[in-house]
């Protein structure tokens, strides 16, 4: 923030951030360490994936609900609530040790987690402006990303199936109410809720939905279901840990270059050779035998590949879509992430108990490659956009991060013209 920058807007925006550290921080860290913790409580890998699946239907229903209870009893009562329901959720965990009880309670903590980033980023829009749109925004990617790369790594420091753990991630969870609810900030103007049209996606752009569904079923089975897979291999807590950070941290870093080529290129090859690039990371996973310098190297080489196929199909759709439509555009890309990322965890995790722990990234490659396929066929029809919108990277936190974007991908990239999908039907 340069000098012109009101000193109460830097404090606000401090604590905004610092709320999504800690946010990230417990949440982050609850899903391996609940899978961890279910292997040394003698959980089936199916029923451990189930406690992924579930909290991504909280998350699901949580971006639906929360901009509704925003306008009910505002910003600050809302992101108490669903703070209070994450506590609730990771301290009941033994209370009732039960894997089905485990996965409402993970429904629980993944409200919490849409509700929370729905209030936050809600607050976010409302405070950014035209001239610190792109430093607050750069911040808050910097923030994100950081504190997720720390959450992974929570767990090398928690003991599995311990109330002291989850003791302190609930406290963790406790603390993110303090920045927001002592801020003396006005809340802001809530926010209409989006009307939720998956049709409108598919509309703009079938490729980008594809992308968004392989982009579920690589991160959420990655990060659900790795500590079973790791467990599997003979990796020790500690290495369970920095496995899952170097895909985050992989995905961080690629940020900028596939940004960089998302832009420049067409980008239907773009997203086909990043799917290209995470086949061959899977294989060589599956083809590796012990080598744990080597699984650390291809972790991260697969968030490289894998973590940006997100923010690459929103752009594509976000090409064929009119100002107006973008809000939405997000909300229906979201909705069939969630979709993707309920269904992953459960089925890996099945397909680990029955065929080891390869099957995870068999699954994953197969996905990709009918990404690949999918994409080759629709570049053999559909028009020509005429305008790029700007790579903006697309957190999958709530449906408000779909407002705070927009403008930022109204600037287009180039006028010259550049072959992309529409919404002519697959010959």
């Amino acid at each position: 923030m340069h000098d012109g920058v009101p000193m109460r807007m830097i404090i606000s925006f401090s604590a905004l951030f610092l709320s999504v550290i800690l946010l990230q921080l417990s949440s982050g860290g609850l899903g391996p360490l609940d899978a961890l913790s279910g292997i040394t409580l003698g959980f089936s890998t199916a029923q451990i994936g189930l406690l992924g699946s579930a909290h991504f239907l909280g998350f699901f229903v949580g971006c639906w609900w929360a901009p509704r209870l925003m306008g009910s009893v505002g910003h600050s009562r809302a992101f108490a609530a669903f703070t209070a329901s994450g506590a609730i959720g990771i301290l009941g965990h033994f209370i009732i040790v039960d894997p089905t009880a485990w996965a409402v309670m993970r429904i629980a903590s993944g409200l919490c987690v849409a509700g929370c980033f729905t209030v936050v980023e809600a607050w976010l829009q409302s405070k950014v402006t035209n001239e610190n749109r792109g430093r607050a925004m750069g911040t808050y990617r910097v923030v994100d990303m950081g504190a997720s790369l720390a959450a992974q790594l929570v767990i090398s420091v928690l003991a599995p199936a311990e109330y002291v753990s989850y003791n302190l991630l609930a406290l963790i969870c406790c603390a993110a109410l303090l920045p927001i609810t002592l801020t003396r900030s006005a809340q802001p103007q809530t926010p209409s809720a989006p009307r939720l049209r998956p049709k409108l996606a598919w509309r703009l752009s079938p490729l980008a939905v594809a992308g968004v569904i392989v982009a579920a079923l690589s991160s959420a089975s990655f990060r659900m279901v790795g500590p079973v897979y790791g467990s599997e291999v003979g990796l020790p807590t500690g290495q369970i840990a920095w496995f899952l950070a170097a895909f985050v941290l992989g995905g961080a870093l690629a940020q900028y270059p596939i940004g960089w080529l998302a832009d420049k290129f067409d980008r239907r090859w773009v997203l086909i050779w990043l799917s290209a690039a995470a086949v061959l990371s899977c294989i060589t996973t599956i083809m590796i035998d012990g080598s744990t310098a080597v699984i650390m190297l291809n972790a991260g080489f697969f968030g490289f590949t894998a973590f940006p196929i997100y923010s690459v199909a929103a752009a594509h759709a976000n090409d064929f879509a009119t100002s107006e439509e973008r809000v939405e555009l997000s909300a229906a890309l979201m909705f069939f992430f969630a979709v993707g990322a309920i269904g992953a965890p459960l089925i890996a995790s099945g397909l680990i108990e029955r065929f080891g722990p390869s099957a995870l990234f068999s699954m994953i490659a197969i996905g990709h490659v009918v990404l690949i396929l999918f994409g080759l066929s629709r570049m053999r029809v559909g028009r020509i956009a005429l305008r790029r919108t700007r790579y903006v990277y697309a957190p999958r936190t709530s449906f408000t991060i779909g407002r705070i974007n927009r403008r930022q991908r109204e600037k287009p990239t180039r006028t010259d013209e550049a072959e992309n999908d529409t919404d002519a039907k697959p010959s």
